[in-house]
């Protein structure tokens, strides 16, 4: 599938852009069996670390006292390939793509997120790029626009409630000549009163950039809110090792893999 003209604007000015309905039902209902297996692993677990291809991160009640908190499943399709079945579907692959402007990429991203009722999961106002980039010869932005792309697919509805992503606009925060956060005592300065939370319907997926300043709160509803979240960066940008069975693959455009 290839952006429209409106998405594409959305994406160069705001950051992000969000595509409704791009997944159906029963497709979304095989990914979130799959996060629901990976939970289920968690709970049998003892600490963060790797497991059949994945890495879990994890926090571990003392003596087991309750549920094990799952901050992120990393490289999830190592241990669910339908997972990974989903990250090359054009209807994420081609976008990223087409922003990259690429026509291959390499796939750092599979992760599960998740934000359980009361868990306390939340993630402070950040930006990506200091997830890809750990200086030295970690990161290089060869196509001058960030060259990594990142997809939210929505596993389910995501409400004003359960913890949604929350996008402020650059204006709103304080950036370097670079356009990454200012690092201050505290914490970046943002200003959270500018701040706009995307809420959706399970199926949505949300397409942002490695500048993008975002955070979410604390899921206070009793459902769940899981996402699945594939990134994709341009040839030679990334000079990291990714943990996961088969992390850092290279993912050809849809006309290379019909070849």
């Amino acid at each position: 599938m290839r952006l429209s003209n409106e998405d594409k604007q959305a994406f160069d000015e705001g950051g992000f852009v969000i595509l409704r309905g791009l997944f159906r039902a029963e497709e979304v209902t095989a990914a979130r069996a799959a996060l629901e297996r990976l939970y289920a692993t968690a709970q049998t677990l003892r600490a963060t670390g790797d497991h059949e291809g994945a890495f879990y991160a994890l926090s571990v009640p003392p003596e087991r006292q309750g549920p094990v908190v799952v901050q992120r499943v990393v490289w999830a399709g190592g241990a669910e390939p339908v997972l990974l079945r989903l990250s090359e579907d054009p209807r994420l692959l081609d976008p990223a793509l087409e922003l990259l402007g690429t026509s291959s990429c390499e796939q750092l991203l599979c992760q599960a997120h998740y934000k359980m009722p009361n868990d306390g999961v939340s993630f402070d106002w950040h930006q990506d790029i200091q997830h890809r980039d750990k200086g030295g010869d970690t990161w290089r932005d060869v196509n001058g626009r960030g060259s990594f792309v990142q997809t939210i697919l929505l596993v389910d509805d995501m409400t004003d409630e359960n913890g949604p992503l929350e996008f402020v606009p650059r204006s709103a925060a304080d950036l370097d000549a670079s356009g990454r956060l200012v690092r201050h005592e505290g914490g970046p300065r943002v200003d959270a009163s500018r701040a706009v939370a995307v809420t959706g319907r399970a199926g949505d997926v949300l397409v942002f950039g490695p500048y993008a300043v975002h955070g979410s709160n604390p899921n206070v509803s009793s459902r769940p809110r899981r996402v699945l979240i594939n990134g994709y960066a341009a040839p030679g940008a990334n000079g990291r090792f990714y943990p996961g069975r088969g992390a850092c693959r290279v993912l050809p455009a849809r006309a290379r893999v019909a070849a």
